[in-house]
């Protein structure tokens, strides 16, 4: 993917992300493919890269982690590749254990971010 089909593609993320009713969210990986109208190959995986550069933005901005608003079907936690990044950007403690309270802190935060 070039960058700023990368770079459109989170833009197009971040959108969709605050203009989402707050009863809707959060939204899983595959809802966000489908509203952002993502066809096969890796859907997913492509909407796991524009969520790692939403983190990189909100970080460096101050802002919380809009990302949070995106969960695994499996659950309602974020893939692994959210908790490794925000360890990386100082945003979750390193210890795991913390990682599950922490993320919803961050969940919290974005949530009221967007009001």
């Amino acid at each position: 993917m070039r960058m700023t089909q990368e770079a459109e593609l989170a833009s197009r993320l971040r959108e969709l992300l605050m203009g989402l009713p707050a009863a809707a969210l959060p939204i899983t990986y595959q809802q966000a493919a489908e509203a952002l109208g993502l066809a096969p190959p890796r859907t997913i995986q492509r909407v796991a890269l524009a969520l790692e550069t939403l983190m990189r933005e909100d970080a460096a901005a101050g802002r919380p982690l809009i990302a949070a608003l995106v969960v695994s079907r499996r659950g309602d936690l974020p893939r692994q590749g959210f908790f490794d990044l925000a360890v990386e950007l100082g945003r979750l403690p390193p210890d795991p254990a913390q990682h599950q309270a922490a993320y919803r802190e961050e969940l919290a935060r974005a949530m009221a971010y967007r009001r």
